[in-house]
């Protein structure tokens, strides 16, 4: 699986955007997709995970409530709308993939990655 991201930018504080991951390959609706992201002199941290159907969402404490994670299997699309985003969420986000048989939070796990967005957000 090929993962190619898309979306980041400059948000100001109190912004919105929405992250995008194209796959190509084969099978793409048996892989679970984790977004996770990584700022400056930071380890990379989970942020959002949704499984090969769609039914079960993970989320992050430090996004939950103000993010939401969806994927189109027929479009091989997995996105991330992030909202009333903040400085602290200045980071490069990634996609990434996991045939495990649940969700997982630790990026160690994930077989396949992209290249990643950047998301800046202005004070």
């Amino acid at each position: 699986v090929q993962l190619v991201e898309s979306g980041g930018g400059l948000v100001q504080d109190g912004g919105s955007l929405r992250l995008s991951c194209a796959a190509s390959g084969s099978s793409f609706s048996n892989y679970n997709m984790g977004w996770f992201r990584q700022a400056p002199g930071k380890e990379r941290e989970f942020v959002a995970a949704i499984n090969w159907s769609g039914s079960l969402t993970s989320y992050a404490s430090s996004v939950k409530g103000r993010s939401s994670v969806s994927r189109d299997n027929a479009k091989k699309m997995v996105e991330l709308q992030m909202n009333s985003l903040k400085p602290e969420d200045t980071a490069v986000y990634y996609c990434a993939a996991d045939r495990g048989p649940y969700l997982r939070n630790n990026w160690l796990e994930y077989e396949y990655w992209g290249l990643g967005t950047l998301v800046t957000v202005s004070s």
